[in-house]
């Protein structure tokens, strides 16, 4: 494969919890170079303030695959308006507040255009029965503005405090 692949673990979660040390040893395994890095300020520090963190800390490029989760999938979206990705997958992503929750991690307007350039492919898996509001309903707002392959299950958030996800093999599928 030969490829580097990131994945940003959700709100409050950190690098081995779910499905991340699964799809991590899946990747390598591939011969893909993995990181899982741990961002205990992932929605809790204003995203103006924690993006150039995350910029600085990772090399970016056309040969990149990123996968994000929840939280860290919405980080996806400000880091692509200003990175190139070969590929980007959303599991449980959104681009507007799901919730009544504070969305620190929400940038108020996103520059689609710019998404869409950096990114090779962007595919978006939502779950129609997810208890946060990271719902089909914002893959479809994501889908509309951004084009690409929207995948709806009935899934929950694919990962939580009380949903054991310790597979994704979908996601194994999907990464090129």
């Amino acid at each position: 494969m030969g490829r580097r692949a990131i994945i940003f673990h959700g709100t409050g979660a950190g690098p081995g919890v779910a499905w991340y040390p699964w799809l991590a040893k899946r990747l390598e395994e591939r011969g893909c170079s993995v990181e899982v890095p741990h961002y205990p300020g992932l929605n809790v520090e204003p995203i103006a303030t924690f993006l150039p963190q995350v910029l600085a800390a990772h090399r970016f490029d056309d040969e990149t695959v990123l996968v994000g989760h929840s939280g860290g999938a919405a980080l996806l979206l400000a880091l692509l308006e200003r990175v190139p990705a070969a590929q980007a997958i959303l599991v449980a992503g959104y681009c507007t507040r799901p919730n009544d929750s504070d969305e620190p991690v929400l940038q108020d307007t996103y520059d689609w255009e710019a998404i869409r350039a950096h990114c090779g492919e962007l595919i978006f898996i939502n779950s129609r029965q997810d208890p946060y509001g990271c719902d089909e309903h914002q893959g479809r707002a994501m889908f509309d503005r951004l084009g690409g392959t929207q995948i709806v299950r009935d899934d929950g958030h694919f990962g939580d405090w009380n949903q054991v996800y310790d597979e994704f093999p979908l996601l194994d599928r999907l990464i090129r």
